[in-house]
């Protein structure tokens, strides 16, 4: 029996044929299947929004507790522990984010003041640091837990360096006291602000000012002085929304 062959096709697609390929797998991706490069997206999303969970819970966690577990952080973030192992190795590498985070916002503050009065600059510092609030309470109590005192150091080196250079040409203009060293009273302020900030509720309306008050007090100035200089420059102590106002 003799078998007739099929013609070879000589179709080829078209310009418009892959138009309309491509039209077609448009409509099946729109009418409810999810595009490949969506799914790949969306757990990326989630998992970002997730780790940012977990930073904003440790940061309500440690400013209660210097030492509180990882427990007690999933909990806040109302995860499970092994969720939370999912973007964390252990609690050290979570406090070491928290730590590399506030020091990277303080350090940028430090580099904004560039008053030329050491007065005003030191004062101003305050001010703007005291509105980071949340992240110096998380910072101040890590850096009281002995376990990460040398790496909050290494992190806030530039602000101290801010804070001594600021000293020092107070000292030099003879605005600021000159019984102790700069390098020493540098760290009498940082103690100070710390103290403050870790000791009052951020929320009172005059916390602001008393945190800038006691670092201008330990540096040398007296009330009286504190108070002049407030009073010709309101707008340091004035809250962000006023001062942007």
């Amino acid at each position: 029996m003799l078998r007739t062959r099929r013609p070879r096709s000589t179709w080829e697609p078209t310009e418009s044929s892959w138009i309309n390929l491509h039209s077609s797998v448009q409509v099946i991706y729109r009418g409810g299947m999810t595009s490949p490069i969506d799914a790949a997206r969306r757990p990326r999303r989630d998992a970002l929004e997730n780790r940012a969970g977990i930073l904003a819970a440790a940061h309500v966690a440690l400013a209660h507790d210097p030492r509180a577990s990882v427990d007690a952080i999933a909990r806040q973030a109302g995860l499970s522990r092994r969720a939370l192992y999912g973007h964390f190795d252990d609690r050290d590498a979570l406090v070491r984010e928290l730590v590399a985070q506030g020091a990277a916002r303080f350090n940028a503050v430090a580099a904004s003041i560039d008053d030329a009065d050491a007065r005003v600059a030191l004062a101003r510092l305050a001010a703007a640091l005291w509105n980071e609030a949340a992240h110096v309470q998380v910072l101040a109590a890590i850096a009281l837990d002995e376990a990460h005192l040398e790496e909050t150091a290494t992190a806030l080196a530039p602000l101290r360096r801010a804070v001594v250079h600021i000293v020092r040409d107070g000292q030099d203009a003879d605005v600021l006291r000159t019984d102790v060293a700069a390098p020493t009273l540098a760290r009498l302020v940082e103690e100070t602000a710390r103290t403050v900030i870790t000791r009052i509720d951020a929320s009172s309306p005059a916390a602001r000012d008393l945190a800038v008050r006691a670092v201008l007090s330990i540096a040398g100035l007296s009330w009286r002085q504190a108070d002049a200089l407030l009073h010709e420059h309101p707008e340091i102590v004035a809250t962000p929304e006023a001062a942007s106002a």
